[in-house]
């Protein structure tokens, strides 16, 4: 089974939260529908900046402890060398989720005299 190490920060990029989980889609939705769980309106954690992929979950631990310590100076410079302009990863991912699981009877079907 999969595990993830990610970092999620706030719109402003103020604070920043490392966590460790088997299903990124899912625990960033749960970040999405509960915004003031952890922090107070200004900081909602909301915007995948980071994540690592690990097959076991000893890996994903002993990455998540070690990414835990790093100061705020380290998470930004991991953060920047993969994704230097801080855009939000959600959007991939939940873009490969919904080609994973849409219904194919929706698309248009052409046949090949429409074509030429």
């Amino acid at each position: 089974m999969k595990k993830f190490v990610y970092i999620v920060t706030d719109r402003n990029r103020t604070s920043m939260h490392v966590g460790m989980s088997s299903d990124l889609i899912k625990t960033l939705d749960f970040y999405k529908q509960m915004p003031n769980l952890f922090f107070d309106n200004g900081k909602q954690l909301t915007r995948l900046v980071y994540f690592e992929e690990f097959k076991t979950e000893a890996q994903a631990l002993s990455r998540f402890k070690l990414v835990s310590r790093f100061t705020r100076m380290q998470k930004e410079r991991l953060v920047r060398s993969c994704n230097p302009d801080w855009i939000d990863l959600t959007v991939g991912l939940d873009f490969e989720n919904i080609l994973l699981h849409r219904n194919l009877t929706n698309q248009v079907k052409l046949s090949f005299s429409s074509l030429s």
